[in-house]
């Protein structure tokens, strides 16, 4: 279950219908890889609202807080502001797997081609997963992609299979939100493969979960780790103005315990929905928000990815692996304890919820 289903408010502006990337009508696919005791990981794609993101390129930046981190696309990105593939998700050393069948991919899709930038993020799932074995292959890539919907799955599932979060099981997570802008709606959503943080720096709605939950079992490693986060708006933005949008992601990131410590990647990529830049036009008129409209998206990104963390938290389940074992965030302790914080942080229980 989602923190708001938990009775879990996180931030002010109310959710979009699904809560997820979704809401901007962004496909997410898995092809989740299980194998022996050791092999725990996958892939995770997300495809933009258009029928060839190559032909078809949406404005987009990116933003590195940290950048002990290995994305594959994000120089042309900061180059031209826009993307031009779909965005896929996987650990660290199946990065180029599969970036060459994304590449493979938009070649089928375009005869034309001859160039063309994959967009794929990472984070080192090394902990459950013998990553050395390289058991990501192209055609997990194209599983996935074959899987993605608007309904899909989080937790411990696609590229978020072996990923951990303050020693706990992490993985996917995704939120959205809604914000009024001089009389139009706009949605901002974050997703998340969330892979970082030690246990006691763990914080839901400003309340020190972590440090209440230090004994729980299961605890290893530093807590480094990394996270990627994928924002998404339907809010026509320029280039600059999402990276800018991007930043506050790590805004959000903050709130939960995420520190940026030396060993991790902390890598934002940002895309709006709102308008494309055709392949195929030399001149295209477009129409993009003020600066000075942008303080209310600003939040959202900021509340979406907050609440992105603890949403793949709180759906992920336990997983044992490569010799070690992540357990899940358990709901009714995280409940148990908001409720004895209660207004002193600025999470909101329901009765029902808080038992």
């Amino acid at each position: 279950m989602k923190a708001p289903e938990l009775g879990i408010r996180i931030g002010l502006h109310p959710h979009g219908k699904r809560n997820s990337i979704a809401d901007l009508g962004v496909k997410v696919g898995h092809s989740t890889i299980i194998d022996g005791d050791d092999i725990r990981t996958g892939v995770t794609v997300l495809l933009p609202p258009v029928k060839n993101p190559y032909r078809e390129r949406l404005f987009a930046s990116t933003f590195v807080m940290n950048g002990f981190s290995k994305p594959i696309g994000f120089v042309q990105v900061d180059e031209l502001g826009y993307i031009e593939t779909p965005i896929a998700l996987t650990n660290t050393l199946s990065v180029y797997t599969v970036a060459n069948a994304m590449v493979k991919h938009m070649i089928e899709l375009n005869p034309e081609l001859r160039s063309v930038s994959p967009l794929v993020m990472e984070c080192n799932d090394s902990y459950l997963n013998n990553i050395r074995k390289l058991a990501v292959g192209e055609g997990h890539y194209f599983e996935a992609l074959k899987n993605a919907k608007l309904d899909f799955e989080e937790g411990s599932v696609g590229a978020g299979t072996g990923m951990s979060a303050f020693e706990f099981k992490g993985g996917i997570g995704s939120s959205s939100r809604v914000v009024e802008i001089g009389g139009e709606e706009y949605t901002v959503a974050s997703l998340v493969l969330a892979n970082f943080g030690r246990r006691e720096d763990l914080t839901i709605a400003g309340v020190p979960v972590g440090l209440e939950l230090k004994d729980y079992p299961g605890r290893g490693t530093s807590g480094r780790g990394s996270i990627s986060m994928v924002v998404a708006t339907n809010a026509p933005l320029t280039a600059r103005q999402l990276r800018r949008l991007g930043k506050r992601a790590v805004v959000g990131l903050a709130r939960t315990g995420g520190y940026a410590y030396h060993g991790s990647g902390d890598v934002v990529l940002a895309f709006s929905t709102a308008q494309t830049v055709p392949l195929d036009k030399e001149a295209h008129l477009l129409s993009f928000l003020p600066d000075n409209a942008l303080s209310r998206l600003f939040r959202a990104a900021a509340e979406a990815t907050e609440e992105a963390v603890i949403n793949a938290l709180l759906q992920a389940r336990t997983v044992e692996g490569n010799g070690h074992v992540r357990y899940a965030l358990p709901p009714e302790r995280v409940l148990g304890i908001l409720k004895n914080y209660g207004m002193g942080g600025r999470a909101l229980i329901s009765p029902q919820s808080a038992g």
